[in-house]
């Protein structure tokens, strides 16, 4: 057999398993076409840039997060011929339009979609046979314009308009399974409310202190089979099972009783003592109420898991969003959109590692996320760009540096406590020997 043809017979047995482009990878075409007519925007007309291909330009927009609007769009090639067959550059007003008609009810419905479909076939970290979630918040800033002042001010010293987002992320994998968002004067739980319903059966959520509500952790445990929660909370103890757990009764505010008079007048749930606090967090409560099926030691050990939709959030922006302070839309709808899109090509990110983690057999947050987005960003130049005859040394390099995106282990290291650094003199003295002189 020639060298060519085995060049050949690589390309084509690895592109079988392998698809260049990884959005086509993981979204259908009719999952895109299904978003689009579901929320009532399809093209009725042949256009040149319709509604479907504008989904594509949002996700690209963000995943490329610091590449112009008209250059994701020429990159993805999602312009169509003209009515002559030829092929010229849209002009960005067009582009802009198109995005503005499309709205964001598509790119809500296509997460929704991706994300449902994803869950399924994701693995989940376990506690006590429960998948583990977690759920908090995070803020977007916004330009200055006068749509976005809807979205309100964080502080009152802030400078720009913000968005706060509320998602249900997977401790193991950080993939975001539902989110809310919307104006900063709404609160973190009124978002979490949204996502009621949204958490897989027999699943333990973790939840930071600022979302202690009696209805809000009712309406999760109702929401689904053996849906359980878990939070920090300070607490009065009503029995005791042993040194480290109770069953305590906590009073539901009259302002809740006035609104949800089903909660009654109190709620039980069971504290657990971290037995070595690392900080100020003592214990938490959780509605998984037998000690036998929910042992002591497990729960402890997933407290901890809490902090992992923070790393996903720190990732997103740090890297995804290329540590851009503002996000790109001037107007409130365009905010919305960006963020679905940006949302699901996230997802897509953490698709691709999981994927790689398990041809590797690591854990998928072993999988360097910075690297996996590289490597997503590299396909489109690649796949579009390339030349035939270098893509089977292209294949085989990624193959061969597959196992460069592993980080070490996670090393468990000395706890510190917090404390504020001493702070330096405005003007610090400096002091000069009595026989120096002045040079």
């Amino acid at each position: 057999m020639s060298e060519f043809s085995k060049e050949l017979q690589i390309t084509a047995e690895f592109c079988q398993e392998y698809h260049l482009n990884a959005f086509a990878k993981h979204i259908p075409l009719a999952w895109v076409e299904e978003a689009v007519k579901q929320t009532g925007r399809a093209s009725v007309r042949k256009r040149r840039f319709p509604a479907e291909q504008a989904v594509w330009l949002v996700l690209g927009i963000g995943l490329l997060r610091d590449r112009s609007i008209q250059t994701v769009c020429d990159r993805l090639e999602l312009a169509f011929p003209d009515a002559k067959g030829e092929l010229p550059p849209l002009a960005t007003s067009s582009i802009i339009k198109g995005k503005e008609k499309l709205g964001f009810e598509p790119m809500r419905y296509l997460f929704k979609l991706t994300a449902a479909q994803w869950d399924k076939q994701s693995e989940f970290a376990q506690c006590c046979g429960l998948k583990l979630m977690s759920v908090d918040g995070t803020y977007f800033k916004t330009h200055d314009t006068e749509s976005n002042r809807t979205f309100g001010y964080a502080q009152k010293s802030a400078s720009f308009p913000s968005v706060l987002a509320v998602t249900l992320m997977s401790t193991k994998t950080h993939l975001v399974s539902d989110a809310a968002f919307g104006p900063v004067t709404e609160s973190e739980i009124s978002y979490a409310q949204q996502l009621v319903g949204s958490a897989p059966e027999n699943s333990l959520t973790l939840f930071d202190r600022g979302f202690m509500s009696a209805e809000l952790f009712s309406s999760w445990q109702g929401g689904g089979e053996n849906t359980h929660w878990l939070t920090p909370i300070r607490y009065n103890i009503l029995a005791s099972y042993s040194d480290y757990e109770h069953l305590i009764e906590m009073p539901v505010s009259p302002q809740a009783q006035a609104q949800y008079p089903h909660l009654g007048k109190t709620w039980k749930a069971r504290l657990v003592l971290i037995p070595s606090p690392k900080g100020e967090i003592k214990g938490f409560i959780t509605s998984c109420l037998c000690p036998e099926t929910y042992a002591l030691k497990e729960l402890v050990d997933v407290y901890w898991q809490r902090w992992e939709i923070e790393r996903g959030y720190g990732e997103l922006k740090q890297y995804q969003l290329v540590n851009k302070p503002l996000l790109r839309s001037l107007k409130s709808d365009g905010i919305y959109q960006e963020l679905w899109g940006i949302l699901t090509s996230y997802n897509i990110i953490r698709l691709e590692m999981a994927e790689m983690a398990k041809q590797h057999q690591v854990e998928p947050l072993r999988i360097s996320f910075v690297n996996a987005l590289y490597l997503i960003q590299d396909e489109f130049i690649w796949s579009d760009t390339g030349a035939p005859g270098a893509i089977p040394k292209a294949l085989k390099t990624l193959r061969d540096n597959g196992k460069r995106l592993i980080l070490p282990e996670k090393r468990k290291r000395q706890p510190y406590p917090r404390a504020v650094l001493k702070k330096a003199a405005k003007y610090p003295s400096r002091s000069r020997d009595k026989n120096a002189t002045r040079s």
